[in-house]
């Protein structure tokens, strides 16, 4: 299935998609989606991160629709097929958590259960903060608490190295070419040495990252979730007045891949002033990549946070 007006580039075979595809207007914006699940079944929005899509829960999407969840995985704004509105400002996180109350009611819900990663993460924190009335349970799988990493930028030098990419991002044009240069090879490297588990992601599968990366305006639109941040935020607050010490009332369950290059693990922790109702799992064996390195207990941990 492909959108209208696309060509026939999509790698990914009907019969191998978890899912149905779909598009969805979601806040005055277009995103595709794969949906799977019983259609009376309770909410499940899953939020992927940079750079992936859709894709990266194709291990957990099926097996959260075989337990009876209306499970939803969009391409965020920008990303693959959805639609990629122009500027900077269009990828701010307030946008983003827009997206995120547009598709609960777009399927006719009004709550769900709200998942991310990565980026996907830092919206699901958002969402629970700002827009409390549309989470029922959240997970957040080696994305910090907004409040959590605000705090570590500005204390520890060494998250503060970890985040060089967020620097780098904000050069024009220069990220772009890098990342698109020799086939993608900053991914397909990205891929292939960030995870733990050697099979975590197969040849088939990086061809479907560049792809979907490689779609016209896709890679730009990544990286202005980036410039969003420190273009609109002197001060590296992640929304517009900062988030303060507002509290995340759902139930919480932080996932972390205790081998995150780029994220330290005591942003894990300290968390009770935030998210008073939180359960960490912290996996010694798991990367970044972490519902890639560790699949079935990435969906063990969610199926255990929904509940009945």
């Amino acid at each position: 299935m492909e959108p209208p007006g696309e060509r026939s580039d999509w790698t990914v075979p009907a019969a191998d998609t978890p899912g149905t595809h779909d598009w969805v207007d979601a806040d005055g914006v277009r995103l595709h989606a794969v949906v799977a699940g019983p259609e009376d079944g309770p909410l499940v929005l899953l939020l992927h991160g940079f750079p992936e899509f859709w894709y990266a829960w194709r291990h957990q999407l099926p097996a959260l629709a075989a337990a009876g969840y209306r499970v939803v995985a969009p391409d965020l704004r920008g990303y693959n097929w959805s639609a990629k509105p122009a500027g900077v400002d269009s990828y701010h996180v307030d946008e983003l958590v827009g997206d995120v109350a547009g598709l609960v009611a777009a399927f006719g819900r009004e709550r769900a259960h709200v998942v991310g990663h990565d980026w996907g993460g830092l919206i699901a924190w958002q969402a629970a903060i700002d827009r409390p009335d549309v989470v029922d349970r959240l997970a957040v799988l080696n994305a910090p608490h907004p409040s959590a990493y605000e705090r570590a930028l500005r204390t520890s030098p060494a998250q503060v190295l970890r985040s060089w990419y967020v620097a780098a991002a904000q050069l024009p044009a220069l990220p772009e070419a890098a990342i698109r240069a020799r086939d993608f090879a900053l991914l397909e490297r990205l891929l292939r040495t960030g995870p733990t588990r050697p099979d975590a992601f197969t040849d088939t599968d990086v061809a479907r990252y560049k792809c979907a990366l490689g779609r016209p305006g896709a890679l730009t639109a990544a990286l202005h979730y980036y410039r969003s941040i420190v273009r609109r935020n002197a001060w590296l607050t992640l929304t517009r007045g900062g988030v303060g010490d507002l509290p995340v009332d759902a139930p919480t369950l932080l996932v972390w891949g205790e081998r995150d290059d780029a994220l330290s693990v005591s942003l894990t922790e300290g968390l009770d002033r935030w998210v008073p109702d939180c359960r960490v799992e912290r996996l010694p064996e798991a990367s970044h990549w972490v519902q890639a390195d560790a699949p079935e207990r990435v969906t063990d941990l969610l199926l255990s946070h929904f509940g009945p």
